[in-house]
């Protein structure tokens, strides 16, 4: 078989689908490449991600940095990034007409703020390169065959049947079906092994009086624990407390590499929250002391003396027993001793879990060790390649998750229109 006549059928019109369909097609022009969604519109997780914005990558440029982003996924990655990495993703939308800036925090968001800027970039890209994009169309079966067009006796293609009872044949396959349950059976029915999928990046359920009517009071930096889990897990970042509990980045990227943990212990564990991270007990003991050495005859909680907002500070006092009158002067060690540990190690108890509207992210998929990160084709089944959500790949939120599927599609992308 010539190069010309290599066909290729990309399933999941996603972001990782579309990104390896292009891939492939701007790499290999004569690559029949058809991308297959089964719903009427593709794209529609990048439509919604980053609050209509779509967060496309992080700036993080070092490969060896990026990984820590991963709790899952972080070793495979470390080479797939020296190949493509978040630089490469921004030249490439820089080439193909789209800018992309950097806010404060390192995300990086196309300059109009406008994700249908993302959505149309990949889909009138991947009709200039030739891809044949087909929606509303549902595949029910994937089974390898014997290839009908080669004279090697060891090649094989696939044969996949859609709902409309049409059948399709090619000779590369891409599973780019995010955590869709039928792309994992799919995998699992080709020889792979799939890691249970549970939720990742998700707030806490936490019901607590020390909380209750704070609801919007954020700590800038905050480290979040998990006692529970061996070993520890710990995070710190900035700390919302919302309506229901605990939200922000420090509490997000526990969930994460919490997720299989949490999961198990069906989202109620303890938690330990330090809101003061910056100091250790001993440093503490000796900054309240000097407040009640110089300042005896001031109110207590009208004097918030740390880097927490006053509502909070209020709230924590009054946990321990401090009232509204009571001034430094008459701060008893056995009190000073329990604000202590309120502050550097507040015990809370996590009752379940609450949502993260902006990501839609689970951990599990496709064993890692199944698949060849040089290349993403299987090696439990020739031809077969994978990329995206469907891998047991998941980042924190930030723009990490787009950056893994920009990743592994491009690299798809790359192997499957060779013929070897």
């Amino acid at each position: 078989m010539s190069v010309q006549q290599l066909r290729i059928v990309v399933i999941g019109g996603g972001a990782a689908g579309f990104f390896a369909a292009i891939s492939c097609a701007e790499t290999y022009p004569h690559a029949q490449v058809t991308l297959i969604e089964a719903g009427r519109e593709v794209l529609g997780k990048v439509r919604i991600s980053g609050g209509g914005r779509c967060n496309v990558t992080h700036a993080c440029f070092d490969p060896a940095v990026l990984v820590q982003y991963y709790p899952r996924g972080n070793k495979a990655l470390r080479g797939a990034f020296t190949r493509f990495q978040a630089k490469d993703t921004v030249a490439w939308f820089e080439s193909h007409g789209v800018k992309l800036k950097t806010e404060p925090d390192g995300r990086m968001f196309p300059v109009t703020d406008n994700s249908e800027t993302i959505v149309d970039c990949l889909i009138e890209t991947a009709k200039a390169v030739g891809v044949k994009i087909r929606t509303g169309i549902p595949v029910i079966s994937i089974l390898p065959q014997p290839s009908v067009s080669s004279t090697a006796p060891t090649e094989k293609e696939f044969e996949i049947k859609l709902k409309s009872e049409e059948v399709l044949r090619c000779d590369r396959l891409l599973l780019s079906t995010g955590s869709n349950p039928q792309g994992y059976r799919w995998a699992k029915d080709l020889g792979h092994t799939i890691e249970p999928s549970v939720p990742s990046l998700f707030t806490f359920n936490i019901d607590d009086p020390r909380l209750q009517d704070l609801a919007g009071v954020s700590v800038e930096s905050a480290r979040v624990l998990l006692p529970a889990a061996k070993p520890v897990l710990e995070q710190t970042g900035a700390l919302l407390i919302t309506h229901w509990g605990l939200s922000g980045p420090a509490a997000l990227k526990l969930s994460a590499w919490g997720a299989r943990f949490l999961h198990d212990r069906d989202y109620q564990t303890p938690l330990v929250i330090n809101w003061l991270p910056q100091y250790n007990p001993e440093s503490l003991r000796k900054m309240l002391l000097a407040v009640k050495s110089q300042l005896p005859q001031r109110n207590i909680s009208a004097n918030c003396p740390v880097p927490i907002p006053r509502r909070l500070w209020q709230s924590l006092i009054t946990a321990v027993g401090i009232g509204a009158e009571d001034r430094w002067a008459g701060l008893s060690n056995k009190t000073l001793n329990q604000l202590i540990q309120e502050l550097n190690q507040g015990q809370f108890l996590i009752k379940g879990k609450g949502v993260f509207k902006e990501e839609f992210v689970t951990c599990g998929g496709v064993r890692l060790k199944e698949v060849d990160f040089k290349t993403m084709e299987s090696r439990c089944c020739p031809g077969l390649y994978f990329a995206g959500e469907i891998l047991d790949i998941d980042g924190v939120t930030g723009g990490f998750n787009f950056q893994s599927a920009w990743t592994t599609a491009w690299l798809a992308g790359q192997s499957m229109g060779k013929w070897q």
